[in-house]
């Protein structure tokens, strides 16, 4: 969730019975806490096997976590799939990339229909040299795809997140990335928090670049997954599209999520695997060995003791 985040902690005043329960359920049966602040390490993370099944049931001694090669003690466990979803869609809509969503919006709106729960929230931002809020924060897929087919159809009426700016280019990914963690996720705690990007990757009018993206969404415990849909030159990647494969990729893994290519993979089994991990996700955190809130960044490594198993985590955060 959040790194060098500051968490309260309850010191309960009755029964050790009480003691593993949230400080606002107990504050709501009129149980008297004493509030603590300290900062904790927040991660949320999601394990598979060899063969790519989502593994469940694990508890906190199968897990170990190395700050820059230091051992840390996990303070907090639990499996997250009860906590509600936060979702963003980002959507590249330049030229190369326009027709992709529309050919496929039946398919994401199967896939938001399977994971939305009422307690959910979901909004869309579409993007090209514009961020544009096309939907905001709602649980209702319909809702969702509406704004989504209305930008389709020519409509540029919705508000922009992030500053105004006036970019000559069409493709600002990593703006529509970090604006859409800062603005819309980045405040919101107690929530599993998600963007599924739709782009190929390419970047060409920013602010902020791929490292900034990255930072945001570690430093706000975001999962970032992409769907990469590259428009092929005479059945061939160029130079720009390996880099905005790489780009994705990178995005991805460095922030626990991961990338699946269009043209290798089936979208609907695309859609499977990241509900799937959505559904079974674990959340753990640590306070760390090194307390100095510095801005450096810091490499952090969770793995599970049981062999053969993969953690998908972010790979670090800033100490800020």
């Amino acid at each position: 969730m959040r790194p060098s985040v500051t968490r309260l902690f309850c010191l309960i005043l009755v029964s050790a019975l009480y003691a593993s329960l949230p400080a606002n359920r107990l504050l709501a049966q009129g149980i008297p806490v004493i509030q603590v602040e300290t900062h904790l390490i927040d991660t949320t993370l999601s394990v598979r096997d060899a063969d790519g099944r989502i593994v469940t049931g694990l508890a906190q001694d199968d897990f170990t976590v190395v700050e820059d090669g230091v051992p840390q003690k996990i303070r907090f466990f639990a499996h997250d799939n009860q906590l509600p979803l936060s979702v963003g869609l980002i959507i590249d809509a330049s030229g190369s990339q326009e027709k992709f969503v529309k050919e496929h919006e039946k398919d994401i709106e199967a896939f938001l229909r399977q994971i939305l729960e009422p307690s959910d929230q979901a909004f869309a931002v579409c993007f090209g040299n514009h961020l544009r809020l096309v939907s905001d924060s709602t649980s209702s897929a319909p809702a969702i795809m509406d704004g989504i087919r209305s930008f389709d159809k020519g409509n540029t009426d919705f508000p922009e997140i992030g500053p105004k700016e006036k970019r000559e280019l069409g493709t600002a990914l990593y703006d529509a990335v970090f604006y859409s963690i800062t603005e819309k996720l980045a405040s919101i705690h107690q929530r599993r928090k998600v963007l599924i990007v739709f782009s190929d990757g390419e970047e060409n009018s920013s602010e902020h670049d791929l490292l900034d993206a990255i930072e945001a969404a570690q430093n706000a415990d975001v999962l970032i997954y992409a769907i990469r849909y590259t428009e092929l030159k005479h059945g061939q990647m160029d130079a720009r599209d390996r880099y905005g494969m790489r780009a994705l990729d990178h995005l991805t893994t460095q922030t626990g999520g991961k990338t699946f290519d269009f043209h290798a993979t089936n979208l609907k089994q695309d859609f499977t695997e990241i509900a799937g991990d959505l559904r079974s996700l674990y959340e753990l955190a640590y306070q760390s060995t090194n307390p100095t809130r510095d801005g450096s960044y810091r490499k952090v490594v969770i793995q599970t003791t049981r062999p053969g198993l993969t953690v998908r985590a972010r790979t670090g955060y800033y100490a800020r």
